[in-house]
């Protein structure tokens, strides 16, 4: 206040200057979503949360073994068995492709995806809505060939963003990208 400023100019100053996205660090990406996007969350969530894949693999298990078990007891499959067996398998695979799907059905219909990272966080446009998330909502991030995958930081990682490096504009905005996911996040 001793140079002329008031406490309500220096508060206002302040926002401004949070408020301010600086073009140089921030990372654009403009992409249409895929179900192959979802399904790239979907698998990373799995192999991070790691009971998703051994209740999987318990269930399949005790099928094929009941399966198994009652072939050799009558010394011959049952038509009956036999197609149970393929159905759970069926599902059990299946069930991550139906979830992209419909995560699809809820996400395509708004089209073209405009996201902005920076270090204030990420902002995503669509024509429809406007998601601004802080780095605080995530647990960390994991890097596939074609994907960014963040994780959300609830225990049972109920939600997830997938940002897919074809979104980006020049080849150098992937390593930037990195770089702020690095800066603001932990690799999982």
């Amino acid at each position: 206040m001793a140079e002329g400023r008031s406490a309500e100019d220096t508060h206002n100053g302040a926002e401004t200057s949070a408020d301010v996205v600086d073009e140089q660090t921030a990372v654009q990406l403009v992409y249409l979503p895929q179900k192959a996007d979802t399904l790239v969350g979907l698998r990373v969530r799995e192999r991070i949360k790691r009971t998703g894949l051994l209740l999987k693999g318990v269930f399949l298990a005790l099928w094929i073994g009941q399966w198994l078990l009652s072939a050799v007891g009558r010394g011959s499959t049952d038509v009956v068995s036999t197609v149970l067996v393929l159905f759970v398998v069926l599902v059990v695979w299946g069930y991550p492709r139906l979830q992209a799907a419909n995560v699809q059905r809820i996400t395509g219909w708004q089209g073209e995806y405009r996201v902005t990272v920076s270090p204030a966080g990420i902002t995503c446009r669509t024509d429809h809505s406007t998601l601004v998330q802080k780095w605080s909502v995530f647990q960390g991030y994991r890097e596939t060939a074609g994907h960014f995958v963040l994780l959300s930081r609830d225990p049972n990682i109920m939600w997830l963003s997938v940002l897919p490096k074809r979104g980006v504009h020049e080849a150098g905005d992937v390593d930037r990208l990195r770089a702020i996911l690095d800066q603001h996040t932990t690799r999982v």
